[in-house]
């Protein structure tokens, strides 16, 4: 499926569609059931918020129409949706690392030719779970490190403002300032986040620690940033084409389906007729979304670890290892 040899733009997105047409049934399975468990988590969440706020929910949904409602009444309900969100965003961050770590597990079997099952995969990619959301949220934070820097000067020099009686019509030259600052450090965040793209694959393959995993990459990366900058942004920019096209789709099928129309709708709906009405619509879009994220996640995963591959052969003569070890039958 893959060649043991220095690959080009060609051989990496040849042998990542050839990956995941041989091993999609396994990927999609691992991606499913980790979304699967993340979706479910967060209605846990949404059930508990609702338990403990409901009443609140209610009084600010039966405000008479022209009055604000209360601050008392609307607080906890921000409380409780931020806390959500923040649950949710955890949540779909440990469910792209189980599948971050799978996508690398996987082009394994592939270059070495070998099968792989679900049940391999999604021990494999839970084993190597914790060193790859390591190695995901270290980068994370060093690459909008210098974006953090500048939201952080930029907020300090507005409430220094402020505070000194500055009128807010003279903060003007602020947004330039901003937008300069922005311009300044987008270089740096981009230069740090591929020196230390490969770090997930690095975790997988090497079984190494988060820490490792990001001195690895950058040592691989050395030599070859421009390359892997072009084909991973490549590949980012394809997946979110995809994801594009199947949200278009679903918006098509849901027009031409009539499944939010007005005779379901007409006169004083109740709750119990809207969710029947919209039912059709929030399943096909459950299903583009885990689609969409499906494709998002594992395409430009599996181009980074090819790439990590690549990189191997190229700088350390992996080829022949690779060779010998896939005309080795695997250890039971």
């Amino acid at each position: 499926m893959i060649p043991l040899a220095p690959l080009g733009l060609g051989d990496i997105l040849g042998g990542t569609f050839a990956t995941m047409g041989r091993y999609g049934k396994q990927l999609f399975g691992v991606a499913a059931t980790a979304y699967g468990a993340a979706m479910a988590a967060v209605a846990i969440a949404l059930a508990v918020a609702y338990a403990a706020v409901g009443d609140r929910l209610r009084e600010v949904l039966d405000t008479p129409h022209g009055v604000d409602p209360s601050w008392a009444g609307v607080r906890p309900l921000l409380i409780a949706f931020g806390c959500v969100w923040l649950f949710g965003m955890v949540v779909l961050l440990a469910a792209n690392a189980v599948v971050q770590a799978a996508c690398p597990s996987v082009v394994q079997s592939a270059v070495l030719g070998r099968p792989t099952t679900f049940g391999a995969l999604w021990r494999r990619a839970l084993a190597r779970f914790p060193a790859v959301l390591g190695a995901v949220v270290l980068s994370g934070l060093i690459a909008v490190l210098p974006v953090a820097l500048l939201v952080l000067g930029f907020t300090v020099t507005l409430i220094t403002y402020l505070t000194m009686d500055g009128s807010p019509a003279h903060l003007f030259w602020l947004i330039p300032l901003g937008f300069l600052g922005a311009l300044a450090v987008t270089p740096p965040a981009i230069w740090l986040w591929v020196r230390l793209c490969l770090a997930p694959a690095v975790a997988v393959i090497e079984s190494r620690g988060p820490l490792a995993s990001l001195r690895r990459s950058a040592a691989l990366v050395r030599g070859a940033w421009w390359r892997i900058c072009g084909i991973s942004l490549l590949a980012f920019a394809m997946a979110s084409i995809a994801g594009v096209v199947i949200q278009q789709l679903i918006n098509v099928l849901t027009t031409f389906g009539n499944l939010l129309t007005p005779s379901v709708l007409s006169g004083d709906p109740t709750v119990g007729q809207i969710l029947v009405a919209v039912s059709g619509f929030l399943v096909l879009f459950m299903v583009a979304q885990l689609i969409t994220q499906f494709i998002t996640t594992t395409f430009p995963q599996l181009v980074l670890s090819l790439l990590y591959v690549d990189q191997r052969v190229r700088t350390e003569n992996l080829a022949p290892i690779l060779a010998q070890a896939a005309g080795t039958p695997p250890r039971p």
